[in-house]
């Protein structure tokens, strides 16, 4: 895992409703974060709330949520996960950048643990839901990653506005945080983008490397079971401000069936 010595690191929420993820790190021990912690100073402006995992405010947050989080947990028996996972639903994004076919990324979804969570996405996927209150359809499908930053996570899911301050659940606008039993660990988890608790909507990430310090602000849902190759190329197109130097955009998606 990645590891920061003197380090920021942070989910940040913008004022303006911007769903933003944030790895802040002055040094770094691991070759592997060495590029992805640099967020430069200039991003101070544009992310306004950054905050150090040591601000008490940030510390008494993560305190009051740690119970739930144990209580979900323990009701997690394996018996109970390893029927109900067979039943989980498998999901794909045909992925293409720079306009080239890039390949398929598989997702397992953890109806078992989320259910609602991982409808809204399995529903984004299919489109079957229709169209939404801002009369676009609720479809993953054309839509992009509009922010990847590398050895952190790639972000997308916004197809209203396509620059990470839209989106739109099946549910209406926003739903509540579901359950925080699951953690960021590996490569290639599927977790929630939101704006501040209880504001999930369409936006999701993938993250590229642990991210722990997620674990209490954002709800994993799933994990991708096919295409690491794709993400690792997906990964390569990000930048340190999150823009990407090609278009990384889902062709096609839907539900897979046995």
């Amino acid at each position: 895992m990645p590891q920061t010595t003197g380090a920021a690191r942070a989910s940040a929420h913008r004022s303006d409703g911007q769903y933003n993820l944030v790895w802040r790190t002055s040094t770094c021990s691991s070759a592997s974060c060495a590029s992805a912690g640099d967020v430069r100073a200039t991003d101070r402006t544009s992310l306004p709330n950054l905050r150090d995992p040591r601000d008490p405010m940030l510390l008494k947050m993560l305190s009051m949520r740690a119970p739930a989080v144990a209580a979900a947990r323990k009701q997690l028996s394996p018996a109970l996960l390893s029927t109900a996972r067979a039943q989980n639903p498998s999901v794909f994004f045909d992925i293409s950048i720079g306009g080239q076919p890039s390949g398929r990324l598989v997702f397992e979804l953890r109806a078992d643990v989320v259910p609602k969570t991982a409808e809204n996405f399995r529903q984004l996927c299919t489109g079957e839901a229709g169209v939404g209150k801002f009369g676009k359809p609720l479809h993953y499908k054309g839509s992009k990653f509009h922010r990847i930053i590398p050895n952190f996570m790639c972000q997308g899911g916004d197809f209203t506005r396509g620059n990470g301050t839209g989106g739109e659940s099946i549910y209406g606008e926003k739903f509540a945080d579901e359950k925080f039993a699951l953690k960021h660990e590996g490569v290639g988890v599927l977790s929630m983008a939101n704006a501040g608790p209880n504001t999930n909507g369409s936006q999701f990430f993938l993250t590229t490397v642990d991210c722990p310090w997620l674990d209490q602000a954002h709800v994993v849902f799933g994990k991708v079971t096919e295409g690491h190759d794709v993400l690792k190329a997906m990964e390569e197109q990000g930048s340190q401000s999150g823009a990407t130097r090609a278009a990384v955009v889902i062709e096609d998606c839907g539900e897979l069936k046995d």
